[in-house]
């Protein structure tokens, strides 16, 4: 076995058992400015379901915000995907494991069962693999066949680690200050024909871009 196996053997043991407290600690350091969550909190204090959409590259505080809130979400089967799926476990998601970048039709019925099973969703728009920031039909389509509101949401560090990965992934600093920003509720008529949702989409993918620019400005 080469060495660079068993050091990656090594770090996603470590990461399987130290990670999730790591990470808490990090969450709980930070200064998170909430700005309009209203229509979010009503809707899921009331029992209703809803699709969580946000960006890859800045899903860690949106995962963490709705924690113990009957959210489920999509994981891969890959080894890294088991370090993502012991952390969400532990917040009381509601895991499947599957591969979306395989088949998007496959992903999409696994989301949409997790609905039928009186779920809230959580969903990337740009994942698994990009293009970053640009978003696919899967959070407006399951809201859409749902009948269930769509909410976007934008999050913003002031001091933050940027990974070299597709998504120029973000992971914020301890003790930073964080804007997180969510849309008012979107609901979308199901009988809408699809070159309509698939304007929806667009606007969506705007919508989501303003308020993640948003989110990134601090004074």
């Amino acid at each position: 076995m080469k060495f660079k196996e068993i050091k990656q053997g090594f770090l996603r043991f470590v990461g399987h058992y130290f990670l999730h407290g790591a990470v808490n600690v990090l969450c709980k350091s930070l200064k998170i400015n909430v700005q309009n969550s209203d229509g979010i909190d009503k809707l899921l204090s009331s029992g209703q379901n809803i699709v969580f959409a946000f960006w890859h590259g800045t899903m860690l505080i949106p995962w963490y915000l709705q924690r113990n809130k009957n959210f489920s979400a999509l994981v891969s089967q890959s080894k890294d995907g088991d370090l993502l799926a012991n952390i969400l476990t532990k917040w009381n998601y509601d895991i499947a494991r599957g591969s979306s970048h395989k088949g998007g039709k496959e992903a999409l019925e696994i989301l949409m069962n997790k609905v039928r099973e009186n779920h809230s969703v959580s969903i990337t728009p740009d994942g698994p693999t990009g293009p970053p920031r640009i978003m696919k039909a899967g959070a407006v389509i399951i809201a859409q066949r749902s009948s269930i509101p769509l909410v976007l949401c934008g999050i913003g560090y002031d001091k933050k680690h940027v990974f070299n990965s597709w998504d120029k992934s973000e992971i914020p600093k301890l003790f930073s200050r964080v804007n997180v920003i969510y849309s008012d509720p979107i609901f979308i008529d199901k009988d809408l024909e699809r070159e309509e949702v698939s304007k929806i989409i667009d606007k969506c993918s705007i919508k989501l871009n303003e308020l993640q620019t948003k989110a990134e400005k601090f004074d």
